[in-house]
């Protein structure tokens, strides 16, 4: 169901993407590369100078080399477009702080501590926030999501058609499924 159709005529100022693609290497590793890129509509005056219309305010990137077990074995940051060029783009390599840190266990929490406030670009850390799914879901390219293992799969519990009372999980997922009381 797509979003109703605006009721007063509007015109857009900003856009705002965020591309996350996920690749396999040679070597069995697996990357995340994402960009978050905010573009105006109008022309914008900075402090710093005017941005015209169009050219981005924003260009942030992530690399992030993962094992098989989420962990991050190399990271990589790069600002190619920010409001204040010579301040903005050397955070950068704070963010080589990442690896160590795996991606599925506490990683949204301890991002958001180790680069909170002006340890980090809150532009670079709110994309890093969407890497956890981006990695499932590249993951998942090669694996089959309800195949026979010894433990639960990672999905399940994990939002609300996954839990594991809901018709999804007893359609799809038998062996989990855990009925609640009065239920099934």
């Amino acid at each position: 169901m797509p979003l109703p159709a605006p009721t007063v005529p509007r015109r857009r100022a900003h856009s705002r993407r965020i591309e996350l693609e996920g690749f396999v290497r040679e070597d069995g590793l697996y990357e995340l590369d994402a960009a978050l890129t905010d573009v105006k509509d109008i022309d914008y005056p900075l402090a710093s100078g005017l941005r015209r219309a169009g050219d981005p305010v924003h260009l942030m990137r992530v690399r992030l080399t993962l094992d098989e077990a989420f962990n991050i074995v190399d990271a990589f940051a790069c600002s190619d477009a920010v409001p204040y060029s010579g301040q903005c783009d050397t955070i950068g390599p704070a963010y080589r702080k990442l690896i160590g840190l795996n991606l599925v266990r506490g990683f949204r929490r301890t991002v958001g501590e180790m680069f909170a406030d002006v340890r980090g670009c809150t532009h670079m850390t709110e994309l890093l926030l969407s890497l956890p799914t981006a990695a499932i879901q590249t993951f998942a390219t090669f694996r089959r999501d309800n195949e026979e293992v010894a433990e639960k799969p990672f999905q399940l519990d994990r939002c609300h058609a996954l839990e594991s009372s809901a018709e999804a999980v007893r359609l799809y997922y038998p062996r989990w499924y855990r009925p609640t009381v009065g239920q099934g």
